[in-house]
């Protein structure tokens, strides 16, 4: 071994013992900062995303932003740890992608609760057998999840915040060929984002719509001559091989995944709100509805419609807009909307994703 070899790691060694101290000294310093929160809350979304927005735009490198993301994500998961454990319910069973946005949201330190739907993970956080709930909500493919959205309108949750997961899918198999595959399990969204690469290369075998993707990885490794569009996460969990990689048909597949619990969250500087709201019937209303936006400078990002299931052709539309509810601008139009819209439900204002 060389000099210069034995030095630079003589360096690292001093780092990293210099980096122990430091970690357990933020830690503690959590632990001073738990006992000092009145209202027993362990999570606050608005300043675990300022800390991330904050080392992201100072990081210099050769170091990722994804990279210092997810090494900051561990340190905080594990200092919030020590306050109480946290219980995120999420669309299981293992292996999911829902799961994979609360490890990436929340990091390791975190006990994950699977749910067998996404009712289940609003009923989980509804009666506090966990503390959040994570659910899909839209996927940059194949669009909207109704049954979020329909949910999102009936509970009393709110949206504490948001996740962008970028979605590999893989076909997994017990099967060492592509060519032996007869027919293919996927929850529906992951078949409408792999359509493409499906109808290449397995035309003729029958496609099987699971409740979730993990549940079709372990519904193919039960079989023969069958296959699982999933992540491969869920193939180290039921021990099945991957046949293929990244066989989505649009590379940026992402799907955004939204934190719902009990909280409101206070403001981050960098924030959105959700809302969901109606119309009366008559001509120009829905353009009415957007005016109170434009009037007061707010932005919107996001509309999507959906039936109302009140009546026959009758619609609700979902917004997100920029800024929280309570910036001046923001609760001004929100104000006026109260005003002209038939019914207007504030989902929630939250972090914009980091």
């Amino acid at each position: 071994m060389s000099d210069e070899l034995q030095r630079y790691r003589a360096q690292i060694d001093r780092l990293d013992d210099e980096m122990l101290r430091l970690v357990n000294q933020r830690a503690a310093l959590a632990q001073q900062i738990g006992r000092l929160k009145e209202d027993g809350a362990v999570l606050r979304p608005e300043r675990e995303a300022q800390i991330l927005q904050r080392l992201l735009q100072a990081n210099r490198g050769p170091l990722s932003g994804a990279g210092i993301r997810q090494v900051f994500t561990e340190i905080i998961s594990n200092c919030r740890a020590l306050e109480a454990p946290l219980r995120v319910a999420y669309l299981g069973p293992h292996g999911t992608f829902s799961e994979a946005a609360v490890s990436q949201r929340f990091g390791q330190a975190t006990e994950g609760l699977p749910a067998d739907s996404i009712d289940g993970v609003f009923a989980a956080v509804e009666s506090g057998t966990a503390s959040y709930g994570m659910v899909p909500v839209e996927n940059s493919t194949e669009g909207a999840i109704g049954r979020t959205l329909d949910l999102l309108l009936d509970s009393t949750l709110q949206i504490c915040g948001e996740v962008l997961l970028q979605v590999h899918q893989c076909l997994l198999s017990n099967e060492n060929d592509v060519a032996m595959i007869r027919k293919v399990y996927s929850h529906p969204q992951s078949f409408g984002q792999c359509q493409g690469w499906l109808n290449a290369h397995l035309p003729h075998a029958e496609r099987i719509t699971a409740s979730s993707n993990a549940d079709a990885a372990r519904l193919a490794a039960d079989e023969s001559f069958a296959a699982a569009v999933a992540g491969e996460q869920a193939a180290a969990h039921f021990r099945l091989k991957v046949l293929a990689r990244n066989i989505e048909d649009d590379a940026r597949n992402t799907t955004r995944f939204l934190v719902i619990g009990k909280q409101a969250v206070a403001p981050s500087g960098r924030d959105k709100t959700s809302l969901v709201m109606s119309a009366p019937n008559r001509p120009g209303a829905v353009h009415d509805l957007l005016v109170p936006l434009a009037q007061h400078g707010v932005s919107m990002t996001k509309l999507e419609s959906r039936p109302s299931r009140t009546g026959l052709w009758e619609y609700v539309f979902y917004v997100d807009i920029e800024g929280h509810q309570s910036d001046t601008e923001v609760a001004a139009a929100l104000a006026q909307l109260k005003q002209i819209a038939a019914f207007v439900k504030v989902l929630g204002s939250y972090p914009v994703a980091v």
